[in-house]
Formats: C-alpha cells, structure tokens, sequence
C-alpha cells in the first residue's frame, strides 16, 4: 500500500474562455488565483490555478483554456463531479449565492450522509459543494465570500466508470479504503488523509465513453510530500506493472502520470516547492509567470494570450 499518498493535490480542467473561467471561480465561487502561467506544453494557452490564500495542495483546481475547443460529452472513464469542502450549515448561503448569479444545474441531494448542492460550472463542468463539520481548512475569504461560507478545499471527486474494479483495486493500492456502498457506488477514502480524500466511484456499465473537451477534467493529482516519496511512490507503480512517466518539472511541483483501468489520467504531485517560489504569498496569481525556457518568448506568447481582466 502506498503510504506516501495522503488525498488529492490538484484537478485539472479544460475550458473554453479564460475570462469567463476566471470570472467564475473567482468571483462566484470566491477562490484565489494562486497561479497564472501557460500550458508547458503549449504556450500559447493559459494554465490558471485557483485555490485557498496559498494554493495548498488539496485545494487547486486548475484549468487549460483553450479558445475554440469542443464540449465534452460525458461518458464513462471520467471524473464526474468534483467535491469541493464547505464549513456546516453554509449550503443555504450557497444556494441562494449561486442562485442569484444565474448558476446552472443546482440540486440539493444528499449522499453518504452528506449535505451536497451540485451546480454547474460555465462549460458544463460537474461540481458539489459538500458541507463538512471536522475541515479544519480555511478558505480564502477575500474573494467576496466570508469565512463561514468559503471554500475549504477538495472534499474528493467521483469516478463514473463501467466497471470499477480495476480502479477500486488501484485505489486500494493507493492508500484509499472501501468505507461504504450505496447502489451502484462505492466511496473510498483515506484515514487520516489532507480533507481533500475521498473518491465515489458509480458504475455504469452500459454507458458510452466519455469525450474529453470543454467542461472535461483532464487528469485528477494526488498528493505525496516531496520527491524522495514520490521516487517511492513512481517505483511500486512500475513494479505493480502500470506505465509511469518520467518525474517531470512543474515549477511548482514535480508530476508523475500514468492511466488508470478505467481510463482517466492519473498524477501523483509533491507538495513542494509550492506556488510561492516565483511570488510572494500576497501577490500570489497577479503576473503572468512564465517556464524558463518560454521567458525569451514573453512578448510573443502576450501578444497571443488575450489578457485576463482582474
């Protein structure tokens, strides 16, 4: 079992505009920008990272928007909903908050005996807000949301797969527990973990796969402490015979990535060096940030990002 693993660190996303993505997780869900760079792969897309005051692991969401993308369909091999973690008793805030700001597909439901409210990001995306009574976390409370309402942080995120037992096992392997089944899910979680550690996972066996695109996760991370245990972590993967990447530099991690049986992309992401290691903490998302090897394209690469309004 891989101890090293502790819940997730971040969730990446693809979107279609990047003025509307910032607008809603900053401004409707009340989030801090902690990062606004580019795609490594490909410059010419931002990466925006969204998350508490110092954009620790467990609270990230990040996205890739790319202007003329198409919309994904939803399917099976897919992240479904991601959980984020609200303090008690704020669902009714939330409720009316996102309400009253034209926010789409909102539903109260309850699950595994928590009080959730889904509601739907602007490209289609799947979200809950899940109400919590032992988060400790706090979340940012300068994006016009108080502190007994922010976001804490990633609660966990559902899995929708035709059949779950190869993932189930994986999940086993990596730290997780079966907890409970209800239906056609099954909840994993790990004890002790960093609040963002549970997974749902549905089956639907006879569902089409999933195409990925606007409102699509594209991969889930999960968290380790520094490199020396993701080196660990990496090593029994490739002895338990998954196909595991090269450790790859993110500037503010260092990322691992392999497929799951299911189907969705897994990373497994250090804590460190964090997102303060090019910003100071209280500027933390303001100026573009550029990899190394892009800095001597910078006018370029700003001539074709389109700037993101504050």
């Amino acid at each position: 079992m891989l101890t090293q693993i502790k819940g997730l660190h971040h969730v990446t996303s693809m979107a279609g505009d990047a003025q509307e993505n910032n607008d809603f997780f900053t401004r409707t869900l009340g989030m801090r920008r902690v990062k606004k760079t580019v795609n490594f792969d490909d410059p010419e897309v931002y990466h925006l990272y969204y998350g508490d005051k110092s954009g620790t692991p467990g609270s990230v969401m990040t996205y890739f928007p790319f202007p003329h993308i198409v919309q994904g369909r939803p399917g099976a091999g897919e992240v479904g909903d991601t959980y984020f973690a609200v303090p008690a008793g704020s669902l009714p805030y939330w409720k009316e908050r996102l309400s009253g700001l034209g926010v789409g597909g909102l539903e109260e439901y309850e699950a595994f005996g928590e009080k959730r409210l889904r509601l739907k990001g602007p490209d289609g995306d799947g979200f809950s807000l899940v109400e919590t009574t032992d988060d400790e976390r706090l979340g940012w409370s300068a994006g016009g949301v108080g502190t007994a309402e922010a976001i804490q942080g990633f609660r966990g995120a559902a899995f929708r797969l035709q059949d779950a037992g190869g993932t189930g096992e994986l999940l086993r392997f990596m730290n997780y527990h079966e907890v409970e089944r209800s239906g056609n899910w099954t909840r994993f979680a790990i004890e002790g973990g960093n609040g963002a550690d549970v997974i749902d996972i549905e089956e639907v066996p006879s569902a089409g796969h999933a195409r990925q695109g606007a409102g699509s996760v594209h991969h889930i991370a999960f968290a380790v402490e520094n490199r020396a245990a993701q080196l660990e972590v990496r090593q029994a993967l490739l002895d338990t015979g998954y196909q595991v990447t090269p450790v790859i530099d993110r500037d503010y991690f260092w990322a691992i990535y392999f497929r799951t049986p299911g189907g969705i992309l897994f990373e497994v992401a250090t804590n460190e060096p964090g997102f303060d290691r090019d910003e100071d903490t209280a500027h933390l998302g303001e100026a573009l940030k550029l990899p190394t090897r892009y800095e001597q394209f910078r006018s370029q690469i700003e001539d074709i990002l389109t700037p993101i309004r504050d």
